[in-house]
């Protein structure tokens, strides 16, 4: 395992807060990078950022930690705008989000139903590089409905100097169902010199030495379900034994004194917590 490699927390919507990334911070350390889950910018509304979105980008909420803010939005002016006003709060780096396959995003061509328009995406970039000095990484599927429109989308994220290019390989279509398509992926590193990344069913310590050993160019690899499955994952990857009962407890125990802080109400907070639970009880069997 090379040394130089790199490990992301997915962005997960509504999971993986600013409370969770510091308390997952605190009991397990080892990221080098959170994704904040993505903000959607308000160009015409009074307040810059929602409660939840700024709650997330305050430093104050991010200390010790790299943390990567993700935009969702087809329009370059609305992510230009929102991206400015991210670097007052001294970050240096954004991810663009055209990898959300959710059918609510997508019917508004964003995140991976921007992928159907590669015109308009290459128009989107051409914009944002030339009005921004900042990194830029993207995340992003393969396509909507067939992974060899990927080869078409590759040739415009190579005409870029993305900072980063992480893909998860399966088509908006395939959601989170299927097996990834690991001939495409292949393929696209082959045909780039970007940095890229790899996403998608890595829950183990052996799926990412699989991933790792089958795509030696990679840069990087992120995890979302499976660090919400075994928090201390990234930590058994860089060798470490496997996080103890105690820890675990603490881990969660403390997530929910939080969610207990700032929610009003224990219906809200056991929803939160339950949610959490549905992976997290992987932990402890």
């Amino acid at each position: 395992m090379e040394e130089t490699m790199q490990y992301y927390v997915a962005p997960l919507e509504g999971i993986t807060g600013y409370i969770f990334r510091s308390a997952h911070h605190k009991y397990f350390p080892g990221a080098d990078k959170y994704f904040i889950p993505f903000i959607e910018p308000k160009p015409n509304s009074k307040k810059i950022f929602s409660a939840r979105e700024l709650n997330d980008i305050l430093p104050e909420h991010n200390r010790g930690m790299r943390t990567v803010p993700q935009i969702l939005t087809n329009k370059w002016e609305d992510f230009v705008w929102t991206a400015k006003h991210l670097q007052e709060y001294g970050y240096d780096e954004v991810n663009i989000n055209l990898g959300c396959p959710s059918k609510t995003v997508v019917s508004k061509k964003r995140g991976a139903g921007f992928l159907a328009d590669p015109e308009g995406v290459d128009d989107f970039l051409a914009h944002i590089f030339d009005a921004l000095d900042m990194k830029i990484s993207v995340k992003t599927r393969l396509g909507r409905e067939d992974p060899v429109e990927f080869r078409w989308l590759l040739e415009i994220y190579n005409k870029y100097p993305l900072a980063e290019l992480i893909i998860h390989p399966r088509t908006q279509k395939e959601f989170y169902g299927f097996t990834p398509h690991y001939e495409m992926f292949a393929e696209a590193l082959e045909e780039t010199s970007l940095p890229v990344c790899y996403n998608g069913d890595v829950n183990t310590k052996e799926d990412c030495r699989e991933i790792e050993k089958r795509f030696p160019q990679i840069t990087g690899v992120m995890m979302g379900r499976g660090i919400l499955r075994n928090p201390g994952l990234i930590g058994e990857i860089r060798g470490e034994e496997k996080a103890d009962i105690r820890r675990l407890r603490s881990f969660h125990d403390e997530l929910y004194a939080a969610y207990q802080q700032e929610m009003p109400g224990d219906t809200q907070v056991l929803f939160k917590m339950k949610e959490l639970w549905t992976y997290l009880r992987h932990s402890f069997s």
